[in-house]
C-alpha cells in the first residue's frame, strides 16, 4: 500500500481535516477581534462546505474495496453511515447558529470536525486496534464539546460525568479486546471470526464479550450504562447534545454490528436454546430489555425537556440494539435506517431547544407553553421531529420501527426476539404519553409571553431541512433502504 493509493480511500477524512484546520486558521488570521457571531457563521460555512465535500468524496469510493491492509473496509455499512455522520455534522453545525453563542467558536465547530473524522474511521474500520484509536479520537473530543460552555455548572459537571464514565468504559472495552487480541493473535475482525469458529470455547472469552458489550453499552447509552447521559444531555451545549446523541450512536453502532457479526459471530450464542454457551446474544437480549424499561418509564416523570430527550435516547437505544441483534439474517438496511432518521429527528428536536434557549427560554416542558404563538415554524418542526420519535406514521420513525420489527418476526415468530420486540412496542405505546406532555405545552397550551422567538436564517434552514428529510423519508422510505 502506497500513500498514493492511501489517499484517495482517506480523501473524506481529509478534506474534514482541511476543514477544521480552515476554520482554525480563518478565524485566527482574518477574523481576529470580530464579534463572535460573524466568526460563528464563518466558521459555520466552511464547516459546511467541508461536510458537502467530503460527502461527494465518500460516493466516488467503489463499494467493498479493502484499504491500508484491510484495516479499513468501505463497504455499504461504511460508506452509509460516513454519509450519515457528515449530513449530522453538517445540520449540528448549522443549528448551534441559533443557539446560545459559545466563547470560542472556531474551537467548537474545529472539534465537533475532528469528532467526526473518528467516528468515520470507526464505521470502515475492520481492525480492532484503529477502531479503539478510532473511538477514543471521537470520545475524547465529545467530551470538550460537552464542557465547552465554561461559564454553566451544569456544562462542567456533563464533562466531568462522561468523561469519568467514559474512562471506565474505554478501560473495560480495551481490556475486553485485549483478551479477544491474546486468544486469537490476531487484530482482524475476520481472522478473529475464522480462529474463534475453530477452537473450543474459552471461559476468558466470556469475560471478553461481557466487556466489550459494557464498553459499547457506554457509547451507544444503553442500560444500565446509561447514567452520564440525562446529565450530558442536559449540561451541554444545544449543538453538543446534538451531536454526541445523534452522530455518535450511528458510528458506535456500526462498529458495534462489525465487530460481532464479522469478528464475534462465532460467538454469538442463541436466546432460542439453552444447549451450549450462550454469547453475546443473551447479553445484548438484556441490554435490550433494561434500556427499553428504564428509558421509557424514567422518561415519564421528566419535567426537563433535554432529560425527557436522554430518557428517550436510552429506549431508542435499546431498539437499535434489536436492530444489531437481527444482522445475521435482516442485515445492515433496517439498523442504519433506524438510526439515521433518528439522529434527524433528535438533531431537530436540540436544534428547537438552542433557539429557545438563545432567547431566554428554559429547558422546562412547561416554558413550550405558547410556541405556536410565539414561533409557528418552531413550533410546527418539533411536532415533527416528536412524532417521528414516537413512530407516528407516515414519518420516517415509524418505518424505522417497522423495519426493525418486520426484521424480527420474519426470523423466527416464537424466538424470545418476538418478545423483545413485543416489549418494544408496549414501550413505544407508553412513550406516547411523555411525546403527547410535550407536544400540548407547544401547541395548546397558553403563555403570558407571546413575543416572538428569532431565529438565525442557518438554523432555520437547517430545522425546516431536516423536517421535510423526516417527512420525506417516511413518505418514500425506500429511498434511503435501498441507497444503504
Amino acid at each position: 500500500m502506497t500513500f498514493s493509493a492511501l489517499f484517495p480511500s482517506l480523501l473524506p477524512e481529509t478534506i474534514v481535516l482541511v476543514a477544521a484546520l480552515a476554520v482554525l486558521g480563518v478565524d485566527i488570521g482574518a477574523l481576529r477581534g470580530a464579534p463572535n457571531d460573524t466568526r460563528m457563521r464563518v466558521g459555520a460555512i466552511l464547516a459546511v462546505i467541508g461536510c458537502g465535500a467530503a460527502i461527494f468524496a465518500i460516493l466516488g469510493i467503489p463499494p467493498s474495496v479493502p484499504y491500508l491492509g484491510s484495516v479499513l473496509l468501505f463497504d455499504p455499512l461504511a460508506n452509509g453511515a460516513r454519509v450519515a455522520i457528515l449530513v449530522l455534522t453538517a445540520a449540528t453545525v448549522l443549528i448551534s447558529t441559533g443557539g446560545k453563542q459559545v466563547a470560542q467558536p472556531a474551537e467548537f465547530l474545529a472539534i465537533m470536525l475532528l469528532a467526526a473524522i473518528g467516528m468515520m474511521l470507526m464505521a470502515a474500520a475492520t481492525n480492532i486496534l484503529l477502531a479503539f484509536v478510532a473511538l477514543e479520537l471521537s470520545s475524547l473530543s465529545l467530551y470538550i464539546l460537552s464542557g465547552f460552555d465554561k461559564r454553566s455548572p451544569d456544562s462542567a459537571e456533563a464533562a466531568l460525568k462522561y468523561f469519568l464514565f467514559g474512562g471506565v468504559s474505554a478501560a473495560c472495552l480495551l481490556f475486553g479486546l485485549s483478551l479477544i487480541y491474546g486468544l486469537t493473535g490476531s487484530l482482524h475482525m475476520p481472522e478473529i471470526s475464522g480462529t474463534l469458529a475453530s477452537v473450543p470455547f474459552n471461559p476468558l472469552l466470556a469475560v471478553a464479550l461481557v466487556m466489550v458489550v459494557v464498553g459499547f453499552g457506554f457509547k451507544v447509552a444503553a442500560a444500565p450504562f446509561h447514567l452520564w447521559a440525562p446529565d450530558a444531555y442536559q449540561g451541554a451545549p444545544a449543538g453538543s447534545a446534538a451531536f454526541i446523541a445523534s452522530a455518535s450512536k450511528i458510528a458506535g453502532l456500526a462498529l458495534f454490528f462489525r465487530l460481532f457479526w464479522s469478528g464475534l459471530v462465532a460467538d454469538a450464542g442463541t436466546m432460542w436454546t439453552f444447549e451450549g454457551p450462550p454469547g453475546w446474544f443473551v447479553v445484548m437480549g438484556i441490554l435490550v430489555a433494561a434500556s427499553l424499561l428504564l428509558g421509557n418509564l424514567a422518561a415519564l416523570v421528566q419535567s426537563n425537556l433535554r432529560r425527557l430527550l436522554a430518557y428517550s435516547a436510552i429506549s431508542h437505544a435499546g431498539i437499535m440494539l434489536l436492530g444489531v441483534m437481527i444482522g445475521g439474517s435482516a442485515g445492515t438496511r433496517p439498523l442504519l435506517y433506524y438510526t439515521i432518521t433518528y439522529g434527524i429527528a433528535t438533531v431537530g428536536a436540540f436544534g428547537v431547544v438552542a433557539a429557545l434557549e438563545a432567547s431566554s427560554v428554559g429547558p422546562r416542558i412547561s416554558d413550550l407553553a405558547g410556541l405556536w404563538r410565539r414561533s409557528p415554524a418552531l413550533a410546527g418542526c418539533l411536532t415533527i421531529f416528536i412524532l417521528s420519535l414516537a413512530g407516528i406514521p407516515p414519518l420516517a420513525g415509524f418505518f424505522g420501527k417497522f423495519f426493525i420489527f418486520a426484521g424480527i418476526f420474519s426470523a423466527d415468530p416464537s424466538a424470545p426476539l418476538f418478545w423483545l420486540m413485543v416489549l418494544a412496542i408496549g414501550m413505544s405505546a407508553v412513550s406516547l404519553y411523555y411525546y403527547v406532555i410535550v407536544l400540548k405545552h407547544a401547541l395548546v397550551a397558553e403563555a403570558a409571553d407571546t413575543s416572538p422567538i428569532p431565529l438565525t436564517p442557518a438554523a432555520m434552514l437547517a430545522l425546516v431541512g431536516l423536517a421535510a428529510a423526516t417527512i420525506a423519508l417516511g413518505l418514500t422510505p425506500s429511498a434511503l433502504l435501498f441507497a444503504l
